[in-house]
């Protein structure tokens, strides 16, 4: 699905973030990103959805190379991105309104793309129907970040690209949208990515994860949790356990 192929990629060509780097992303999987601030986390992001281009080596999607964004790309940033004189329902339909301008042009929409401005189905699934009417600052957190899920997947992305969604939400809210985001994984058989700073997020939500250091980052070191979907995985002892593990990792650098 995702391969970055010996990629070398750095905002400074003499401070490499990734060098001579390869991963590879299999249809439908979830990972989770992790490792210390600066070492190129939401750069990756920005390398995989295609808003950056690596210096040297390449990145495929589905077989083919990687040269500009995708439509069936989507990208939940931290912040929501959230229009604040737009509605919550008018925020939904950013999207769909960009790609109905441009049509099926395989660019900014698929080639198969039929024209719609319908988010009614995913405004019902993410709880937000009674307030398709409000303006983000009427929201909570919660309700502003399932607006900005609600947006994306209306556009049926087959991957979705998370920064640090659930940041700066308290503790029972960002509880309740990991698990509605491992219900829509599920239900929709996206390929996820999710960058995180919580060791017990990357743990709960990546049926792998991929573990970054300080740059330059050259080889990808990747743990598997194949555990994560077990009924009661949250309070068992293999998850303290990989997260002991995580974060033995990372104090290690």
């Amino acid at each position: 699905m995702i391969e970055l192929d010996s990629i070398t990629f750095g905002y400074q060509p003499a401070l490499p973030i990734f060098e001579n780097f390869s991963w590879q992303v299999r249809r439908a999987e979830a990972w989770a990103v992790i490792g210390p601030s600066g070492c190129g986390k939401s750069t990756l992001l920005s390398l995989i959805a295609g808003l950056l281009r690596p210096q040297h080596g390449r990145i495929l999607v589905e077989g083919q190379p990687l040269n500009r964004p995708r439509p069936q790309t989507g990208l939940i940033i931290q912040d929501y991105g959230l229009l604040p004189w737009a509605t919550v329902r008018e925020n939904a339909r950013l999207g769909l309104r960009v790609r109905n301008f441009y049509g099926p042009d395989g660019v900014h929409a698929p080639a198969d793309y039929q024209r719609t401005l319908d988010v009614e189905p995913w405004l019902d699934r993410l709880g937000l129907l009674p307030f398709a009417g409000q303006y983000p600052t009427e929201l909570s957190g919660g309700q502003r970040q399932r607006t900005a899920i609600a947006r994306t997947l209306a556009l049926n992305p087959d991957i979705l690209l998370m920064d640090e969604p659930f940041s700066s939400l308290d503790a029972p809210t960002r509880e309740g949208l990991q698990r509605l985001t491992l219900e829509l994984w599920q239900e929709n058989r996206l390929t996820l990515i999710l960058v995180t700073h919580a060791i017990e997020e990357a743990a709960l939500l990546g049926q792998k994860i991929l573990l970054l250091n300080q740059p330059p980052n050259r080889t990808a070191q990747i743990i598997e949790n194949p555990l994560n979907l077990q009924p009661g995985y949250r309070e068992s002892d293999e998850y303290r356990s990989l997260c002991r593990h995580l974060r033995e990792r990372l104090e290690a650098g």
